[in-house]
C-alpha cells in the first residue's frame, strides 16, 4: 500500500475487491462508457473477478502492478500498468476514476506516484500514456505529469461503433531525472 495523501492510497487489487469494484463500475457505467471500450463487457461481478485475477497474475509474473485507488476508505477507481515490455524496459499507465471523485487532483497525484514508481522501482527506460484526443480531462492529467506529446494514433480504438484517435505521450528515464532532480535507480 502506498499513501498518496491524507485521504488517498494505492493498494494492489485483491480478490476481495470484486464486489466493491463491480458495484463502482456498474454505478458509473454511463460515465465510464464515454472513453472506455470494456464497460459493456463487464456485466456481472464474475467479470470483475476475472479482471482482478488477471491483474494479480500480471503483478506476480513481474509484468507490472495494478492498483485500487482508495479514497476515504472506498475504492474510487483503478490505475496501474498495462503488461510491461521487459526487453525494451517500456511501460504504459492506464487509469479510470469514478465520476464523484473527479476534479479533486486524485488521479494526477496517483499517476505522479506511478511515474516515480515506473523509473525507480520498475527500472523503466520509457513510459507512455495514451488518451482519446477528445478526452481533454485525461489529457490534462498526462500533461500535468510532464509527459511529452509524441503524436496522434489515428483510429486507434473502436469505442462502441466509432473510431477514436489517441494522443500518445511519453517520458524517458533521463527526462524524468531532469524534471524531478532524482536519479532513476
Amino acid at each position: 500500500m502506498f499513501v498518496i495523501d491524507a485521504a488517498t492510497e494505492l493498494r494492489p487489487l485483491r480478490h476481495s475487491d470484486s464486489r466493491e469494484l463491480f458495484a463502482l463500475t456498474h454505478s458509473n457505467r454511463t460515465h465510464l462508457r464515454q472513453w472506455l471500450p470494456w464497460v459493456d463487457a463487464v456485466t456481472a461481478e464474475a467479470d470483475t473477478r476475472a479482471y482482478i485475477r488477471t491483474t494479480i497474475e500480471q503483478r506476480d509474473e513481474g509484468r507490472g502492478p495494478v492498483f485500487a485507488i482508495v479514497h476515504d476508505g472506498a475504492i474510487a477507481g483503478v490505475t496501474g500498468f498495462l503488461p510491461l515490455d521487459r526487453v525494451h524496459r517500456g511501460g504504459e499507465i492506464g487509469y479510470w476514476l469514478a465520476a464523484p471523485y473527479q476534479g479533486r487532483g486524485i488521479m494526477t497525484a496517483s499517476c505522479r506516484f506511478l511515474v516515480r514508481y515506473a523509473f525507480h522501482t520498475l527500472d523503466l527506460h520509457r513510459l507512455q500514456i495514451a488518451a482519446a484526443t477528445e478526452n481533454l480531462r485525461s489529457r490534462a492529467v498526462i500533461e500535468r505529469l510532464g509527459l511529452k506529446l509524441e503524436g496522434i494514433l489515428r483510429g486507434r480504438e473502436n469505442l462502441y461503433g466509432r473510431w477514436v484517435d489517441h494522443a500518445v505521450y511519453s517520458m524517458l528515464e533521463h527526462e524524468f531525472e531532469q524534471s524531478s532532480g532524482e536519479r532513476a535507480r
